[in-house]
């Protein structure tokens, strides 16, 4: 079974792009659904960031908001909150592959937003990013409710540039050119991995899918 790693910086249609894999039939791995249920009313991070960060619970629920502001401005808490964070996420995504490879899935996926700021790369046979020119991410980013130009530009600070990610991605879908052709790039990459060996899981020795610089 291929593990497919999807990333994207925000805006650049990466969410599309998971419920494009799906409707191909590809399970898709949710990475940011996962932290919001870690996050949410019993949730597994909910005791941990509390013993971390108190008063940043409330109702038996992280309360986001409250955790931003003692995180995002402070380098040190914010690696504390990651230490609790990315290893339930990892132990989610390794049950999500586990239940894939019992099905005998040929190719899964796992979504991963900060997929190279977090050294995620190491833990799939290779990388698609989605990207769409600077106009139409910030067109996509600005008509969401309550986002500014402020907070865009604070998202993307703490982001590795689109033009790195595509650098260092195997594949690379332009998600600006239409829905139709996003999907056909997709459907490509899947039918170029499908068949390949992992080296990922179950864990082996055999060298990754590598494609590099493939423009989808």
């Amino acid at each position: 079974m291929i593990v497919l790693g999807l990333t994207g910086s925000i805006g650049m249609g990466k969410s599309t792009a998971a419920r494009m894999l799906k409707r191909l039939g590809v399970p898709v791995h949710d990475s940011d659904a996962t932290v919001h249920r870690l996050l949410g009313r019993g949730g597994a991070a909910v005791p941990l960031i509390e013993g971390e960060f108190p008063g940043t619970v409330r109702d038996g629920a992280v309360d986001r908001q409250a955790l931003g502001a003692v995180v995002f401005r402070d380098p040190q808490a914010l690696r504390r909150l990651e230490g609790i964070l990315h290893p339930l996420v990892q132990g989610s995504q390794r049950r999500f592959l586990g239940r894939c490879a019992a099905r005998r899935d040929p190719v899964a996926v796992l979504d991963i937003p900060l997929l190279f700021e977090t050294g995620g790369e190491r833990r799939v046979d290779a990388v698609v990013c989605v990207t769409a020119p600077p106009a139409i991410q910030r067109a996509r980013v600005l008509a969401r409710p309550g986002m500014t130009a402020e907070k865009l530009a604070g998202i993307l600070r703490r982001q590795m540039p689109d033009r790195e990610k595509r650098r260092r991605a195997d594949f690379v879908v332009e998600t600006g050119l239409g829905r139709t052709r996003t999907l056909r790039a997709l459907a490509r990459i899947v039918r170029l991995v499908t068949g390949r060996r992992s080296r990922v899981w179950p864990p082996r020795r055999y060298s990754p899918v590598t494609v590099k610089h493939f423009h989808a």
